[in-house]
């Protein structure tokens, strides 16, 4: 059991870090800078996850937050098996909010990504998987689902800080009607809203939660849209 404690930002030593492991890619490099993953990376990034998972429970109930290695947190070591890099860790720390029914990574859910340079934060559903995108494509026509997800992209991406992603498929697929008024949306295999900005100063304070639950909250109408896909889907 993770204890859980309060969060109160994350150092300097955090992005040192991962710009040192960037120039040194090794397992030798690593394990003999462990300790310095585990106090700028791992307890800070645990803290948060926790700290961050009650808060957004005050909107999304059933919200996953849990700090354990492949469940909020991704891991650091890359699968490098089909991969011409073999470099063996990650340079960045990704943290994983999801919501909904099945595999955490089929679910609808909120991104933190923390590279030396840049924070990303998003929301939604990276790639839909093979029992979910049948339903979403006839959700993105339906006559309610279709004009209400329109609806939530049109207030997500109203102030101009969030891009959606997702579009894969250059033709509309079979069965459907290429002259729909959503017909650009089924084009797309995941969807998903995102921000990317250099590093805030509120990195460095527990001010970062508020800057997080600020954004995700501003995404949420595309989550909502998204979770109710999934459970149709379930």
């Amino acid at each position: 059991m993770i204890e859980a404690r309060e969060f109160t930002g994350f150092k300097p030593e955090t992005l040192r870090f991962f710009r040192d492991l960037a120039a040194n890619n090794d397992k030798l490099w690593f394990e003999s800078h462990r300790s310095e993953y585990e106090e700028h990376i791992l307890t800070p990034a645990r803290s948060l996850v926790l700290v961050l998972g009650r808060r957004l429970r005050k909107t999304a109930a059933r919200v996953q937050a849990d700090p354990r290695v492949n469940q909020s947190l991704f891991r650091l070591n890359r699968d490098t098996r089909f991969s011409r890099d073999k470099t063996p860790y990650k340079t960045h720390l990704a943290l994983w909010f999801w919501e909904g029914p099945g595999p955490r990574m089929e679910c609808s859910g909120y991104y933190f990504h923390l590279e030396p340079q840049r924070l990303m934060l998003g929301a939604g559903v990276y790639r839909f998987p093979d029992r979910m995108i049948e339903e979403y494509r006839r959700s993105v026509v339906h006559p309610k689902h279709g004009p209400a997800l329109a609806k939530a992209l049109d207030r997500v991406t109203g102030g101009g800080l969030f891009t959606i992603g997702g579009r894969h498929f250059k033709k509309t697929p079979r069965d459907f009607d290429p002259s729909h008024k959503n017909a650009d949306l089924l084009l797309y295999n995941g969807l998903y809203a995102g921000t990317e900005t250099p590093v805030p100063e509120e990195l460095f304070s527990d001010l970062l939660v508020d800057y997080c639950l600020d954004r995700f909250e501003k995404m949420r109408p595309l989550h909502q849209w998204l979770l109710a896909l999934t459970q149709r889907a379930a």
